[in-house]
């Protein structure tokens, strides 16, 4: 199970039966970057039940995230899943293949077929403002595997704990639509958001 991890809010990312820790909600930082629309990077295009997210992967930043996420994405491993946790002013997140049953108890726990060694990077380099795309993992930094997040409010206090590869293009409008969506005591959307389809252009 990944999640991000943050106080008092868990995102599940990382080994079966673990929650994958998330972002923790804190004080939101001022300044999101400007995100332009072409960029020299492959680019993830994920199409939800809310509209469509494109963003770049930034294998300078995380290699071996980058890979990981795109032969995940090229298998079809993503297409399916859902957003099973969205916390307005911080952070969505998704990939869990647990989240294509019914059972949502399991929601948050589910791994890939890899695990992989963190890839943090130093502030100056990569933070986590709106828009960053980030590897969700349990309390072992080297748990990243499948589970992901999309950065809706600065949260640079995740910076040096969780693997940026990525960053939004286009569809912010799309996140922040997840983002305010009408959520349980878990955070889980009332109403399924779905990743019908990830695809990757190789540029």
């Amino acid at each position: 199970m990944r999640v991000l991890l943050v106080p008092a809010l868990a995102l599940a990312f990382a080994a079966p039966l673990q929650a994958a820790d998330a972002p923790a909600q804190t004080q939101k930082t001022p300044g999101a970057p400007k995100m332009e629309s072409k960029s020299p990077h492959s680019v993830a295009t994920l199409l939800t039940g809310k509209g469509t997210i494109t963003f770049e992967l930034l294998p300078e930043l995380a290699p071996e995230h980058v890979k990981n996420f795109a032969d995940l994405a090229t298998s079809g491993f993503y297409n399916g899943t859902k957003f099973h946790r969205v916390i307005p002013n911080f952070m969505i997140q998704g990939g869990d293949p647990n989240t294509k049953t019914p059972n949502k108890g399991t929601w948050g726990t589910g791994n890939g077929p890899r695990q992989l060694k963190a890839e943090f990077s130093p502030a100056d380099k990569a933070s986590h403002v709106r828009g960053m795309v980030s590897m969700a993992r349990s309390t072992d930094p080297n748990s990243a595997s499948c589970q992901f997040f999309i950065v809706q409010g600065d949260s640079k206090f995740l910076d040096n704990q969780y693997s940026i590869f990525g960053k939004v293009l286009t569809g912010m409008d799309v996140v922040d639509a997840i983002a305010k969506s009408p959520r349980d005591s878990g955070d889980r959307p009332l109403q399924d958001v779905t990743i019908e389809k990830v695809t990757v252009k190789k540029e």
